[in-house]
Formats: structure tokens, sequence, C-alpha cells
């Protein structure tokens, strides 16, 4: 099983990478725009780039806070902008295939825009699952630090009932009974 040091820079780096590849979609949509308002009307799925790419640079960011705070509530809100990137990013590709089908389309940047699509919804597929990894991990170190300061405050109430009974004070009674001493 991967220590929680090990999901966490996991998470950091594919959450870099996702930075990356929203930036890198964002620059690949704004030249695709650009592009097709100087030779023809644009049409529906012109900016899809654009929009999952922003969908990727926010899961992206979001991850970049969930390596920093492990919170319940920040792994909730990176799983769920996750999940919105995997869905932009397949809307993107799929707007992107029904593109290239035009005979005038621009090959190339369609290819490029489904590559980082498609890199796009691996990651943030692994940042999901590294994500319940972490959530998981958290959770047994949280219990296991509960577990720690339960048996320490009942090694501290069985020595406080050792030095009452034996400096002459009378032993504590629980529940009307007394203590017994040893």
């Amino acid at each position: 099983m991967c220590s929680s040091r090990k999901i966490l820079w996991s998470l950091l780096l594919l959450s870099v990478v996702e930075v990356g590849l929203g930036v890198a979609s964002i620059v690949l949509g704004a030249v695709g725009i650009s592009w097709v308002r100087g030779h023809h009307k644009p049409q529906q799925g012109d900016a899809s780039p654009v929009w999952s790419g922003l969908c990727f640079l926010v899961c992206g960011m979001c991850g970049l806070l969930c390596a920093r705070k492990r919170t319940g509530l920040i792994m909730i809100l990176f799983s769920a902008c996750c999940i919105c990137g995997l869905i932009g990013g397949i809307l993107n590709f799929q707007f992107v295939r029904a593109l290239n089908k035009r005979p005038d389309s621009m090959h190339s940047i369609h290819l490029a825009a489904m590559t980082l699509a498609c890199l796009g919804i691996s990651s943030c597929t692994l940042s999901t699952w590294l994500t319940c990894r972490l959530a998981s991990s958290e959770q047994q170190r949280m219990f296991l630090e509960r577990e720690h300061s339960l048996h320490h405050s009942h090694e501290m109430t069985e020595k406080e009932i050792l030095d009452n009974s034996s400096n002459g004070v009378p032993p504590i009674s629980y529940n009307g009974h007394g203590a017994a001493s040893p």
C-alpha cells in the first residue's frame, strides 16, 4: 500500500500536469478560434478546447490546494472539479471530432486538441482515484490518532488512581463503586 506521502506527491505532480494541460488547451483553443474567424463563421465547438482547458486549469488548481490542505471539504471539491474536468474533456473531444470532419478543417490543431483532451481526461481520472486513496489514508491516520489518544487518556486515568491511592487520598468512586486499590 502506498504511503500518504507518495500519494500526495503523485497528486501534486498530476495537479501540475493538469494546470499545464489546461493552459495549453486554452492557448490552442484561442489559436483555433482566431484562425476560424479569419476564414469562416465560427461554429459550435470551435471554442470547446478553451472551455475544457478552463476545466483542467481549475481542476489542477484545486489539486494543488488539496495537496497542501488535506481537509474533507477540499478533497470533495477537488473530486467534483475532476469530474467536471472529465466531462469537459469528453465533450471537447466529441466537438473537435465533429469539427474535424469538415472539409476546411485544421487537422493538426484538431489532433492536438483531441490529444490534450485525452491527456486531460486521463489525468482527471487518475486524480479522482488518488483523491479517494488520500481520503482513505487520512481517515486511517485520524483513526489511529484517536485510538492512540484514547489509549493515552486511559493510561492517565489508571495512573491517577494509583497515585491517589498511594498518597493517602481516598480512592475515586465511579458510579457509586469505589476504585480497587492495587
